[in-house]
Order: C-alpha cells, then sequence, then structure tokens
C-alpha cells in the first residue's frame, strides 16, 4: 500500500510524493507508526523563578489552593494529561509512578506509547480512575497530580500522603495542561510549548493548504461509533490547523448507526479504535456495504491513527497529531 500526495500534477505518483507504510486496516492507511519514542520528551526546563514561598508555591487548582513544593522531585502522576506536561516540561524523570490506562479501552498499553519509552516503564499505581492508594503511599511522592474526575474523597486521601493538585475536568486541554506544568513548576515553558505549537500549527495549515479539506473524525468502541464534534480534542487541533470539518460534524460528538453512515462522509475520514474491541467492530463496519458507499472511502482517503493521541492529553499528544495531519490531508491510500 502507499499513500500518495493528492495533487493535479501529472507527477502526483512520482517516488517523492508517495509515502509508503505496510500497515493497513480495513482499507485505511495506518498514520504515525514512524513516531519518535526513544529521544521524545526534552531536557528539564528551567524552574518557575516567581511565587516561591519558602520551598513551596501555592497553585490554584479545582479543589482549592495547594502549597506545593517548588519543584517536585518524586511526582506520582494520575491520568495522561498530566503525564503529557511532565514530558513537555522535562520533568519526566522524576515521576515516580503512574496510574494505567486499560489496554482494553485504549489499546496501547500501561503507559500512552506516544510519550515515550521512559514513561512507559514508570511503576503503576492502580488503574486511571480507581488509584492504589497503598501504592501512592509506598512511593513517598512529594507531588500527587490528577484530575477531579477522581473526587473529594480520593483526593482527601491523597492529600494526606502528599500535596495534591487535580486539575478540573470539562476545561480545554490548553488550560489543562498549563496548569499541569504549573503544578509542575514549569508554568513558562507550558507557555513556551503552547506558543511553539500554535506556531507551528498554523505553518503546517499553509504547507498542506488545509482550508480546502473538510475532514471527518471517527471513533470506534465496542458497538459503537461516535463522529467527534468541533469541541473533541482532535476537532480543536483541526480547527487551529485551518482544516475543515463537514457540515454534519460542526456542533458537538454525535453518535451514527452502522448501516446509516452518511453523516461520517468527508474528504478525508481518519479512524481510530478504542483497543481491541474497538477495532474488531471497526473492522466490522468498514467491511460493510454502508462504508464501502462513502466517498472517501472509494478515493482511498480513509486512515487509521492512534486513539491515544487524537483523544487528546496535552500539547505532545497535539504535535502528535500534528504531525499525522502533515502526513496524509494530502494524501490517498493506493
Amino acid at each position: 500500500m502507499a499513500l500518495a500526495g493528492c495533487s493535479d500534477s501529472e507527477t502526483q505518483d512520482d517516488a517523492s510524493t508517495i509515502i509508503r507504510t505496510t500497515t493497513n486496516i480495513a482499507g485505511a492507511g495506518v498514520v504515525g507508526n514512524n513516531r519518535d519514542t526513544v529521544g521524545l520528551c526534552p531536557a528539564l526546563a528551567p524552574l518557575d523563578p516567581t511565587g516561591i514561598e519558602g520551598d513551596t508555591r501555592p497553585v490554584g487548582h479545582a479543589e482549592g489552593i495547594s502549597a506545593i513544593p517548588a519543584d517536585p522531585q518524586r511526582i506520582v502522576v494520575l491520568d495522561a494529561a498530566g503525564l503529557d506536561a511532565s514530558c513537555a516540561v522535562g520533568i519526566w524523570e522524576r515521576v515516580v509512578g503512574a496510574a494505567t490506562i486499560d489496554p482494553d479501552f485504549r489499546g496501547d498499553g500501561d503507559q500512552p506509547l506516544y510519550l515515550g519509552t521512559g514513561l512507559a516503564s514508570v511503576p503503576s499505581v492502580g488503574p486511571v480512575g480507581a488509584p492504589d492508594i497503598d501504592a501512592i503511599a509506598a512511593l513517598d511522592p512529594d507531588l500527587i497530580l490528577g484530575a477531579d474526575s477522581l473526587g473529594s474523597d480520593t483526593y482527601d486521601r491523597l492529600t494526606a500522603i502528599a500535596p495534591t493538585v487535580f486539575t478540573a475536568t470539562g476545561q480545554g486541554w490548553k488550560d489543562t495542561f498549563l496548569q499541569s506544568a504549573a503544578a509542575l513548576g514549569r508554568g513558562q515553558a507550558g507557555f513556551e510549548a503552547l506558543a511553539s505549537f500554535s506556531a507551528d500549527a498554523e505553518r503546517v495549515g499553509r504547507e498542506i493548504d488545509a482550508t480546502q479539506t473538510q475532514a471527518s473524525v471517527v471513533r470506534f468502541a465496542a458497538d459503537s461509533i461516535e463522529v467527534d464534534g468541533p469541541n473533541s480534542f482532535a476537532g480543536q487541533i483541526l480547527d487551529e490547523v485551518g482544516v475543515g470539518r463537514p457540515q454534519s460534524q460542526r456542533d458537538a460528538t454525535f453518535s451514527v448507526e452502522s448501516d446509516n453512515l452518511s453523516p461520517v462522509e468527508g474528504d478525508i475520514v481518519y479512524v481510530r479504535f478504542a483497543g481491541p474491541d474497538g477495532e474488531t467492530f471497526g473492522r466490522e463496519v468498514m467491511d460493510g456495504d454502508a462504508w464501502h458507499a462513502l466517498g472517501s472511502v472509494t478515493d482511498g482517503r480513509v486512515f487509521a491513527v492512534n486513539d491515544t493521541v487524537w483523544s487528546g492529553s496535552g500539547v505532545v499528544a497535539a504535535r502528535a497529531v500534528l504531525d499525522d495531519l502533515s502526513a496524509s490531508l494530502n494524501a490517498y491510500v493506493s
């Protein structure tokens, strides 16, 4: 299979315009297989010089204001957003424990593979959503980073172990990222990482002529199909790059039935799978007549992307989506 750049030029199939891959899922070309997972996280960013009171700094978050270590040394992270931030500001080597992703849900192993091999080996403190309090205490952390979806009771138990910061569920991914970076003592580095991403998103959008394409984003779970709206993580990245959305996909995320897939149609369709069960169901749908009736399928314009990356959790994930768009938005599967 080859992914060839879309163009009106007679040299469209020249070797320099073709991206080759050996991976195909039900006719969809897989994007992102060549992602760097070794040297991904940068060196430790400088410590924020302001706001320090002795050895601590006050940080506001979903559960109030906490005095946390100015420069944390032993960090436990309870969600993917916190791990993404720890990588982005270079403090990942101080993460001594992390909640693990359910592989049956995301199919990505214990930790998001897009964050690199270093974080993949971080010891588990139980699954995301149900952390093991005793395992966390045994690691003797000086900072715990999570989200308020864990609840106030869990927060109280965690604060008895170490200062704990909970980001607010439902806020934008950029706000969550900045809040996490600030808790890690690297808020300025977080601002700089976001500014750099935004500049690159604008540049890539120009390079791939993003406004000329309307992209659809579809997620298969074990027995359901969702189409991402503009407020989803993937939808926000598409918007920042300048990629358009089909008329049916300009409101909230919505579900479709496997026998009525017309709302899925776009110039290009990105598919992702919620773990092995999602991939099994996705393959069934993508082998069906309703799927093959889509023009994007006929044109070879369907690409499979990593679910964890496109579900989103921070600037490292956002950059990975940007790489996927750069490689595929003007390509076709042949």
